[in-house]
């Protein structure tokens, strides 16, 4: 049996229909389902059972046979970069992950985790997967990410599991995250109201407007990497972006001409207290990753936007 935890959520989702596409179906989806539509990105798929986050730790404290569990792949989380509540997010993100793998360790269960790139900060001591002391995270999902990193060096269990930092995730089945979505699909939104999209002003002189860069990676290739950590025994803690850095103007363009439309963006200024903590770069470091003998290839960024756009909110909005 494989669990995946936040299963029901954008990347959990991508990855439950891989394994299905493997013919594996002895999956239990943890995730903490409430009113949102994240129930709609299990339509379709196979699974034996959902349990709410709040009742599995009990269930793994009582399981009997907890050798019948293969893996988890632990990405629930609380990946709101706006959330205040320290508490939650220290309960949530840390204290759950860190009962998580002492279970997986005790159990000797394959253990691969979602970290993330918000682990680095503003990246003003670069984005390298071997630094896990002298960061400094700007919001308390980033720190709360930190700590577990921290927590499983420190334990000496990253050369056991293996841990991901993503970088910007887009892709089907991101639907449900509202303000969180992905600059693709925004772009598809707004495109799709207005004809065109808005997109910040530079907040420095010596950066054109929407030449802010970003790391971007499409959710199947996330997919690709964690089978890939799956089938192998390739442990650590690795960025999970492309290694390639692309501008918001450049990924725009690419959803306008993945519609066959012609470019039509609009710079508005940037809120003050954004323009103070905003990040105008972002690259994964992937030297760690290859070293480590990870063998996926990246889709290119304006074959991911066509396959994205037209392939599934050219549908209706289709998931994967």
């Amino acid at each position: 049996m494989i669990v995946i935890t936040g299963g029901a959520g954008f990347i959990g989702s991508c990855l439950l229909k891989y394994l299905n596409d493997r013919g594996r179906d002895d999956i239990l989806i943890v995730d903490n389902l409430n009113t949102s539509d994240k129930w709609k990105n299990l339509l379709g798929k196979n699974f034996i059972d959902y349990i709410p986050k709040f009742e599995f730790i009990n269930f793994i404290n009582e399981i009997e046979e907890s050798n019948l569990i293969e893996a988890i792949f632990h990405l629930g989380a609380c990946s709101s970069t706006t959330e205040k509540d320290m508490d939650y997010l220290y309960d949530n993100n840390y204290n759950f992950s860190k009962d998580l793998a002492s279970f997986a360790i005790e159990n000797d269960i394959k253990f691969i985790y979602a970290s993330s790139a918000a682990t680095y900060g503003m990246g003003e001591n670069g984005f390298d997967d071997n630094e896990f002391n002298n960061l400094s995270p700007m919001n308390g999902y980033g720190y709360s990410k930190y700590l577990f990193d921290r927590w499983l060096v420190k334990m000496g269990l990253n050369s056991i599991f293996t841990g991901f930092k993503f970088f910007n995730v887009f892709g089907p089945n991101e639907y449900h995250k509202d303000g969180m979505t992905s600059m693709v699909y925004k772009s598809f939104q707004q495109i799709t109201e207005s004809g065109k999209v808005k997109l910040y002003k530079s907040n420095e002189d010596n950066l054109l407007d929407g030449e802010q860069k970003r790391d971007f990676i499409y959710v199947k290739d996330i997919c690709e990497v964690m089978l890939e950590a799956f089938d192998k025994e390739l442990p650590g803690i690795f960025n999970l972006g492309t290694g390639e850095a692309n501008s918001w103007n450049k990924l725009v363009n690419n959803v306008f001409d993945a519609l066959d439309l012609n470019s039509s963006i609009e710079y508005i200024e940037m809120p003050e207290y954004l323009s103070k903590q905003y990040q105008n770069f972002t690259q994964a470091n992937m030297s760690k990753f290859r070293k480590a003998g990870f063998k996926t290839e990246f889709t290119s960024l304006k074959d991911s936007v066509n396959d994205y756009v037209q392939n599934y909110l050219m549908n209706g909005v289709k998931y994967l």
